[in-house]
């Protein structure tokens, strides 16, 4: 196993992650989230860590979690060792790192907003340490016109002008534009993605970017996942909780996981400010207005934006925006 993964993240690997390495032979089921975050509890409660169940007293640690997990089920995945070491050498050769919740470098943010329901494992490529800086998240719909696009594209060149990461869910349409925008204006970009961070890692068109540490791809699925719906909707409290004002640029009403996301935030969440691009007669984005988003007040340089970004909490549009006439 390699050395640059902590302990504690391969005991997690071993018993949350699918490590899918191209095997088609019948694999152990791994512990959903909900499982290994009773399994982690068990284990703290007891004064114990995951790394424990590898260690010389791993037959007793595992006896003395048979009320969470079946010891049965436990010393299969813990036995997963060969198909770890290969899924560890598959993902640094594309450079690919994966952190825990047990590791130190894991986003506090992350923490701080969703406590135990952090995701337990976090893959990524790209410079880790962006983040905890925070920014703008910029989301809206796959299908849009070429106008949204544009707008897309000039608001994160403005957020990385003034020096604001862009976070968004690496989606072809807003998302994408989003990210290309912020790069476009040497500005970074956080991509948190749903599925396939192995191929986008391996992107020709991200490559650079990567290397250069302005482009951080994420994702708490594993590298070679493919495309599952309730993957996209989960993700999204990632892109708002790494983030510190969010953008809607578009949204249908009452579907899609940009609503279902923005909704989560006003409802439940509210990790940060959401705001919507002011258009009327936009159903989507008014609808988001009834439950509490602010229209966006279209700042006009670096330096209107960065006082949107820095309220604590969401401002008063139209007092804003007298300020900024000001």
């Amino acid at each position: 196993m390699s050395e640059q993964v902590s302990p504690n993240t391969q005991a997690i690997l071993l018993l949350a992650a699918p490590l899918l390495v191209g095997r088609k032979a019948r694999m152990v089921r791994p512990l959903t989230a909900g499982e290994y975050r009773d399994l982690a509890l068990h284990l703290r409660e007891r004064r114990r860590t995951p790394a424990d169940l590898l260690g010389p007293e791993a037959d007793a640690v595992i006896h003395e979690t048979r009320s969470v997990v079946e010891p049965e089920r436990l010393r299969e995945l813990l036995g997963r060792g060969f198909l770890l070491s290969q899924a560890l050498e598959r993902w640094e050769a594309r450079a690919i790192w994966v952190i825990s919740r047990a590791d130190p470098a894991y986003p506090r943010r992350l923490k701080a907003h969703l406590k135990e329901d952090a995701p337990a494992l976090l893959y990524g490529c790209g410079a880790l340490g962006h983040l905890d800086a925070g920014g703008l998240a910029i989301v809206g719909s796959r299908h849009v016109e070429e106008s949204l696009i544009h707008y897309a594209e000039e608001t994160a060149g403005l957020a990385a002008r003034a020096g604001r990461s862009v976070v968004s869910g690496g989606a072809r349409g807003i998302d994408q534009a989003a990210m290309r925008g912020a790069l476009a204006s040497n500005g970074r970009a956080i991509g948190v993605l749903a599925d396939s961070l192995e191929r986008a890692a391996l992107s020709r068109e991200h490559r650079e970017m990567l290397m250069d540490k302005r482009l951080v791809l994420v994702s708490p699925y594993d590298p070679a996942a493919g495309f599952n719906v309730g993957n996209a909707m989960q993700r999204n409290k990632l892109i708002y909780a790494l983030s510190d004002a969010a953008l809607v640029v578009s949204s249908d009403w009452n579907k899609g996981g940009t609503w279902a996301g923005a909704v989560e935030q006003l409802d439940r969440l509210r990790f940060v400010p959401v705001y919507v691009r002011p258009e009327h007669g936009a159903k989507g984005l008014d609808g988001l207005k009834k439950k509490g988003a602010l229209p966006w007040p279209e700042p006009r340089d670096a330096e209107e934006l960065s006082a949107v970004m820095s309220a604590q909490t969401a401002p008063d549009p139209a007092g804003f925006q007298r300020q900024l006439n000001l």
